[in-house]
């Protein structure tokens, strides 16, 4: 469920007509709704809950990096999965608790190992042994005993698509299942780690839920032969991944269904557990607003051209991935649909959002909302093209508040730096 519904013939997003949002911040832009990211969030904190699981919830902050969002979520008591410096330091800005922040990835520096050290994070996932080495040096240098999770990696084919698959053996992500046993023993006997437990993630974007009862049964095996070695394991981590509906007719496995897996899994173990949700709780929070530029009739094609491109919403064109379009008026009644590419200006005919999409006639001047943008749309944009990134809006009610505003050229440019040849 999600928050943007017709009011009056024109598409809201809680209170707030889009198309005046529009009028007063320019297109293209981000919009939330704090209504929808509060409910996901509520409905897979209970769901765990309900399942029985003593479970910290921390939000992936890699899909969705807007300090509003973060904050939104952090004050109803979610947690942050981070996997930069950068991405650590905002958690900690928006409010997000220390111990309750993650920080995952395949190649964290020393400074961005320091860092967490010294901000007292909850737990580091490790994911490879230089990396752990690197750490207990780190560690000990700096007076700290390091809190870590070793990521493993699993082996099971996520189902999903192969640029964001990341629990198979041919994948760079955490240590080789066969490893790591060996591995997380030598952790627990360095002093300075304090070897907690173990992570996994398998992969984004996951719409069946067999694999994550391979992968979550597979870590309760480790778990028992690691205690059964005498090495603690106290802690697990089990990533995230559960996918969402792109499209009217998807239907995802439910939160308490995927809590269901987990519980018969692992719940039993008595560990804490760490869950990362990220496109659940925002994709479906978020659309990006554009305006259509030209409608271009070619003999063969008809183009509806909008002032969004590629640079603000990758997803198409990196993943053929599927974002409904939705007129922000109404369509009348009646009114026949036409077959139409949805195409940005970017020059490369990668910038199209859809091919031969059913809509409602459109002409110059109109509004259009991407819909499911809100995980992985402005936090992968870029200035290709030398265009702005678009503003993004968050609104409560009907409130709204530019959380990111557009920057001129010239303050696009003043980083710019000539050399003195030149």
């Amino acid at each position: 469920m999600n928050h943007f519904q017709y009011r009056n013939g024109q598409l809201c997003v809680e209170e707030r007509p889009l198309a005046e949002i529009a009028a007063e911040v320019g297109t293209p832009f981000y919009c939330y709704s704090t209504a929808t990211l509060a409910r996901h969030y509520d409905v897979f904190a209970q769901a765990l809950a309900d399942a029985g699981l003593a479970a910290t919830v921390c939000f992936a902050v890699k899909s969705n990096a807007s300090l509003a969002v973060v904050k939104t979520l952090a004050e109803r008591g979610c947690g942050a999965d981070v996997v930069s410096e950068g991405e650590l330091r905002l958690a900690l800005r928006a409010g997000v608790p220390p111990g309750k922040i993650v920080f995952s990835g395949v190649g964290k520096t020393e400074r961005e190992l320091s860092f967490a050290l010294v901000s007292g994070i909850r737990q580091i996932n490790v994911e490879s042994l230089p990396e752990l080495e690197t750490l207990n040096a780190l560690a000990l240098r700096l007076g700290k005993t390091a809190p870590v999770a070793l990521r493993v990696n699993p082996d099971v084919d996520a189902h999903t698509h192969a640029k964001i698959s990341t629990g198979g053996a041919e994948h760079k992500f955490g240590i080789s299942w066969a490893a790591a046993p060996a591995l997380c023993r030598h952790a627990h006997d360095l002093p300075g780690i304090d070897f907690r437990g173990v992570a996994v993630h398998i992969g984004s974007q996951l719409t069946e839920l067999a694999p994550f009862a391979a992968a979550f049964g597979k870590v309760r095996g480790l778990v028992l032969s690691l205690r059964d070695d005498g090495v603690p394991v106290g802690h697990i981590d089990l990533g995230g991944g559960l996918g969402i509906p792109y499209a009217p007719g998807e239907e995802p496995p439910s939160p308490a269904a995927y809590a269901e897996i987990a519980r018969d899994a692992v719940g039993d173990l008595g560990c804490e557990l760490v869950f990362e949700p990220g496109r659940m709780l925002v994709g479906n929070a978020g659309l990006l607003v554009a305006r259509v530029i030209y409608v271009k009739e070619t003999g063969t094609k008809t183009f509806v051209i909008v002032d969004a491109a590629m640079n603000d919403l990758i997803r198409p064109s990196m993943y053929s991935a599927h974002h409904e379009v939705i007129p922000v008026a109404e369509p009348a009644p009646g009114a026949l649909p036409v077959a139409v590419d949805v195409v940005g200006p970017i020059c490369e005919t990668g910038d199209t959002f859809g091919r031969d999409m059913q809509l409602p006639p459109l002409a110059t001047g109109d509004l259009i909302a991407f819909g499911t943008a809100g995980a992985y749309g402005a936090v992968m944009s870029s200035t290709y093209n030398g265009r702005p990134l678009a503003p993004e809006v968050l609104v409560k009610g009907d409130k709204s508040c530019v959380t990111r505003r557009r920057l001129s050229y010239d303050e696009m440019a003043a980083g710019e730096i000539l050399p003195n040849w030149l």
